[in-house]
């Protein structure tokens, strides 16, 4: 039998199974040619933002937008490994450009976070596997040290003459830079507390913060004068559970007060504007201080870390500190007393000078 008759035969059978299955060859060959189920990234993005955490996905939709910006209509299964580290090179540089930014290393590593948590969708919604997964052998940078550190007594004088010179509401920034430095609460506790927070009787706000802790920090008689006073005027008072800081409009302040707030006094003081200060240097300056007059254990119950956070210490929950403690730490950070402070330990905040608050 020649080539040409065999070739023939193979042919003839391989017709007669198709139309045994019901397929023709043009259906045959156009199979995998198109991708009926799989999404571009400008259709997938919103979905899987979708699946995330509210303060997840505040955070990934900046860098996840990257994505919609520089594919569009790509399929999220087409690029490689190789093209997302390209990608994420160019977030770097892009970043890199920024005065208070240190090499891109933070913008590249969350945005390599946000692509493994898109594909860890696409996974999970099985539109690829685990083994066609590109964004699996990404790594991150390592982490580098952070350029915080405490300020100086005199830069934080500086920092408050300028917040009272610049902007339309110096006393709200007065406000909101007296209760960083007094408590050492991060921006979002800041943000969530309200009138029904202030417990005037223990002289206590509680704060609301990330990982969904709730902790009652001391605070001096006189920054809960001024904050009653706030919620007074503002419109805080009248709504118990509403958001306390608020603009003279009485409408609740955002995020975007902290930016503007920031970048106003980096205009009066171009160190703070080299250096990136913000509000977290104010949470450096007041734990470092608790810290070396007080101990390590005060420290971290004046920061709100729990006793179970791997990064506080095992031993912390044995010899965590006490509300007392901390109250006593604020009595000599602030020079004023308070109600919880223990008598026998305020006397030692004679050791060093006071931090001015």
């Amino acid at each position: 039998m020649t080539d040409h008759n065999r070739s023939a035969e193979v042919a003839a059978a391989a017709k007669a199974l198709l139309d045994t299955l019901g397929v023709s060859p043009e259906a045959l060959a156009n199979t995998g040619t198109t991708r009926p189920t799989m999404p571009t990234f400008t259709e997938y993005v919103p979905k899987a933002l979708s699946n995330a955490s509210p303060k997840s996905a505040q955070m990934w939709t900046v860098y996840l937008k990257v994505l919609t910006d520089e594919w569009p209509a790509r399929y999220i299964d087409e690029p490689t490994a190789t093209d997302i580290t390209g990608l994420a090179k160019t977030v770097q540089l892009r970043s890199a450009q920024r005065n208070n930014s240190r090499g891109g290393h933070g913008a590249r590593a969350n945005f390599i976070d946000a692509v493994k948590f898109l594909y860890r969708c696409a996974v999970a919604d099985r539109l690829i596997s685990s083994a066609d997964n590109p964004a699996h052998l990404l790594r991150k940078p390592p982490q580098r040290q952070s350029a915080r550190r405490p300020l100086a007594p005199a830069q934080l004088a500086d920092i408050a003459q300028a917040a009272a010179n610049s902007g339309r509401d110096p006393a709200l920034d007065a406000l909101i830079l007296r209760l960083h430095t007094e408590t050492a609460c991060r921006r979002g506790g800041a943000l969530r507390l309200r009138r029904g927070d202030l417990d005037t009787t223990q002289l206590t706000i509680r704060l609301h913060e990330k990982g969904n802790t709730v902790r009652d920090q001391p605070i001096s008689p006189t920054l809960m004068r001024a904050l009653l006073t706030h919620a007074d005027q503002r419109g805080g008072a009248q709504d118990p559970t509403g958001q306390l800081l608020r603009r003279r409009n009485q409408k609740p302040i955002t995020e975007d007060h902290y930016y503007w707030m920031w970048r106003r006094i980096g205009a009066r003081l171009p160190w703070v504007a080299a250096l990136g200060v913000s509000s977290h240097w104010l949470r450096y300056t007041t734990l470092t201080w608790v810290e070396r007059n007080f101990s390590y254990a005060v420290a971290a119950a004046y920061a709100g870390h729990s006793h179970t956070n791997a990064r506080s210490g095992t031993t912390l929950t044995y010899v965590g500190a006490t509300i007392e403690e901390v109250a006593t730490a604020l009595a000599a950070l602030t020079g004023e007393p308070h109600p919880l402070a223990t008598s026998t330990t305020v006397r030692e905040q004679a050791r060093t000078d006071r931090m001015p608050a």
